[in-house]
């Protein structure tokens, strides 16, 4: 069993979370969930690094926690990636099929798939992911694995992401750093749309918005593939610092007020009863009325979910989504944000909980927080065949270089 288990690290702005799994030996397509590591972190602005040492610290708590609840010895984690830097776009390729019995194979798609990546980027940034949308082969579009197929012309659309190299690098160095190994680096809406959307979903179209700490990731998917890809720089932690501004108090009562007594819609507030903090300094307590700090609260979701919506309107799928939107990340969690984003957005709406699992830590698992992490480990476990990279990057040189990871990430064309 020990070889079975995956790790994923969800090193985020407000926590890094570490989740230790295995599929479950008495029910296939499940999970076993071993062991989840959590820490604060402040080494992070709208997810991306800023400070490694903090970041190393809180890694090295996350899996310190984990190994110790999982009884694992954890050497290889698979990581995400997001912040505002992330972007993607739509690609084609063609390629000609010179066999003689025209039949197609592996090797041209993969070929295909080389050629869709020949796009002119800046310098600085570099391709994270190629996800095929679909083949075409002499004309006949529509098709989602040709192999085997005939055909003398084959060409793909495809969906790229690409992001900042020194921001992959400084979450390469972190996770280093910490003692451990990079297994893979995925795009972490990707990875949450694993953990809490069903291929039915997916098929029909849906919107996944996962509101962390320091971004809210969106994905789009239709016809069982993801179609738009972006993240927004605003999220959870503007929200606490909202409240925290708003009342003249510290960021951890702020942050307590928002999760206890936190509401994201007018209508949805039940009672009106006030909140009594304790003063600062020796100061008398203060009241805080409920209403006032939805009063807070409310105009930056709104803020957040209307950017999410024009993003989507961007994409051009907003007729397509006939499952709506999909809520996740721990913003989602402010009693009233479905509520908001039905109104808001216009479509219909649910609080999407990672789902799928056997034994083990099941209860705690089961929480919109950990949607990424799960879905790092359920991308590793799928694609664990070609989750290979050795150590890379040893004391600055060798073989190794960062460059190996990005050379593995352009092998991925089967990302769904």
């Amino acid at each position: 069993m020990k070889n079975e288990i995956a790790v994923g690290l969800d090193i985020g702005t407000t926590k890094v979370c570490a989740i230790v799994a295995a599929p479950d030996e008495t029910r296939p397509g499940k999970l076993s969930i071993l062991g989840i590591g959590r820490s604060p972190s402040d080494g992070l602005t709208r997810g991306v690094v800023t400070n490694i040492d903090k970041t190393v610290r809180s890694i090295q708590t996350a899996i310190k926690e984990a190994e110790s609840q999982s009884g694992v010895k954890i050497s290889t984690v698979t990581v995400g990636i997001a912040g505002d830097h992330i972007q993607s776009f739509q690609s084609r390729g063609v390629v000609s099929i010179s066999r003689p019995d025209n039949e197609i194979t592996q090797e041209d798609v993969e070929r295909l798939i080389a050629d869709t990546r020949r796009v002119a980027l800046p310098s600085d940034r570099k391709i994270i992911h190629v996800i095929p949308q679909q083949f075409i082969v002499d004309g006949q579009d529509g098709i989602y694995d040709p192999v085997g197929m005939s055909g003398v012309r084959m060409e793909a659309v495809v969906h790229i992401i690409t992001g900042l190299i020194t921001a992959a690098q400084n979450i390469y160095r972190c996770v280093q750093r910490a003692g451990l190994q990079v297994n893979d680096m995925v795009l972490e809406p990707l990875a949450s749309s694993y953990a809490v959307l069903d291929d039915e979903e997916k098929e029909v179209g849906v919107a996944l918005l996962d509101i962390g700490g320091g971004t809210t990731d969106l994905a789009v998917f239709e016809e069982k593939t993801i179609r738009h890809t972006a993240v927004i720089g605003i999220a959870g932690k503007k929200v606490t610092d909202d409240i925290r501004k708003g009342f003249g108090i510290l960021t951890e009562q702020a942050e307590k007020l928002k999760q206890d007594h936190g509401f994201a819609f007018k209508p949805a507030l039940v009672n009106n009863d006030p909140i009594v903090l304790p003063g600062i300094g020796g100061r008398p307590p203060i009241e805080i009325d409920k209403q006032l700090l939805c009063e807070v609260i409310q105009p930056r979701m709104e803020e957040i979910l209307e950017i999410a919506a024009m993003e989507i309107k961007r994409s051009g799928y907003s007729r397509h989504l006939s499952a709506g939107v999909v809520l996740t990340g721990g913003g989602s969690l402010i009693k009233g944000t479905s509520e908001l984003a039905k109104e808001v957005m216009g479509m219909p709406v649910k609080i999407g909980i990672p789902s799928g699992f056997a034994s083990g830590l099941v209860r705690e698992i089961e929480n919109p927080i950990y949607a990424t992490g799960v879905g790092l480990v359920l991308h590793e476990l799928k694609h664990r065949d070609r989750s290979n990279i050795t150590a890379v990057m040893k004391n600055g040189k060798g073989k190794g270089s960062f460059k190996n990871v990005f050379e593995r990430m352009k092998r991925w064309f089967d990302e769904l």
